[in-house]
């Protein structure tokens, strides 16, 4: 019992001296806070400029037009996906605004939502193009255009479809922001190695970071969850 209680006596005082004293757990709730800014408004990038890239491409595969923004977009997709999002953070960073003041936040939304982009488009272009081709036909001889029948009959049903894949797009990007310190931005990841280099306790700062990834993705997880019964529910329907 004596050990029992020694024990809860010592991880009481570790807890207190890495997240009670000096406010130190603020370093932990701040950096949740920015972590979550990053993921929201990249993701945002991430989708719009994810559309357009596999609007290019489907566009040049169902049509045969757009070939000059057709060899962009897969010269993007190619660079993006084939470099790790660490390195492409630091070339923002260091070399392209490497000369200028400038915000670490936006720098990070702007590197994650640039590399989320090229996932996205691939997951778009797949949910484009595993709609059957016979109702872009159905839909020219009904006197539809080209554009109106995307819009109209194509985009509603593969939107639907990708959605879910979206949802585990949002869970991987969240967990790739953890390397925003490597350009001295203060996300969760930072809060709890700044923890750490003053206490010099690497144990609670560190797990307290992983439990809380680990909660937010298990949320994240659980609606993505939701969302593909429900959408299951409704093609029953």
């Amino acid at each position: 019992m004596n050990e029992i209680a020694l024990w809860f006596q010592r991880f009481g005082e570790r807890f207190y001296l890495n997240f009670i004293k000096d406010d130190r757990w603020q370093y932990l709730t701040r950096g949740l806070g920015t972590t979550l800014l990053v993921t929201f408004f990249a993701l945002i990038l991430g989708i719009a400029l994810g559309f357009l890239l596999a609007m290019c491409r489907v566009t040049h595969d169902k049509t045969g037009r757009l070939k000059f923004l057709n060899a962009v977009a897969k010269l993007y997709l190619t660079v993006i996906r084939g470099t790790p999002v660490m390195v492409q953070l630091l070339i923002i960073y260091f070399v392209i605004f490497g000369s200028i003041a400038i915000n670490k936040t936006f720098v990070a939304i702007l590197a994650f939502g640039l590399n989320s982009a090229a996932y996205v488009a691939e997951i778009f272009r797949s949910g484009i193009m595993s709609i059957d081709p016979g109702q872009m036909e159905a839909g020219r001889s009904l006197g539809l255009g080209y554009s109106q029948v995307m819009w109209k009959i194509i985009m509603p049903q593969a939107v639907k479809n990708v959605l879910p894949a979206l949802g585990n797009e949002f869970i991987v990007l969240l967990k790739e922001t953890s390397i925003s310190g490597y350009i001295a931005l203060h996300d969760l990841t930072k809060g709890g190695d700044n923890i750490r280099s003053q206490t010099y306790d690497a144990f609670m700062p560190l797990i307290a970071v992983a439990l809380i990834y680990l909660f937010i993705v298990l949320f994240l997880q659980a609606g993505v969850r939701r969302l593909e019964r429900r959408l299951a529910r409704s093609d029953r329907n």
